[in-house]
């Protein structure tokens, strides 16, 4: 198996964590690629709903989902609940099956 990501972290207890810099109010909703370099690098996500009432992250948390083909319930943010720079939680995912979904983003 494959080293992840620098914006990627797979924990001992088989959580994925994933830090991305979300952008609410885009035009559409979209995993957008990779700004930064090494230990700074975040995935850069987008989506239409505004920042308020949690809802620019519950519609991140869908698109993360989606892309990595887990339920809605097992991505959450794990910290940065009100900040554009976030940390996201996946679970329900082989950390060997989420390596070949994220060659694709890189």
């Amino acid at each position: 198996m494959g080293q992840p990501p620098s914006w990627a972290r797979i924990g001992d207890d088989g959580v994925i964590l994933l830090r991305v810099k979300a952008v609410p109010g885009a035009r559409r909703d979209e995993i957008a690629g990779v700004l930064g370099e090494g230990g700074q690098a975040r995935l850069k996500i987008r989506v239409s709903a505004p920042p308020e009432g949690g809802k620019a992250n519950k519609a991140i948390c869908k698109l993360v989902a989606t892309a990595l083909g887990v339920k809605p319930r097992d991505v959450r943010v794990a910290a940065g609940q009100t900040n554009p720079e976030k940390t996201l939680r996946v679970e329900g995912i082989e950390a060997e099956r989420l390596l070949r979904l994220l060659e694709v983003l890189e």
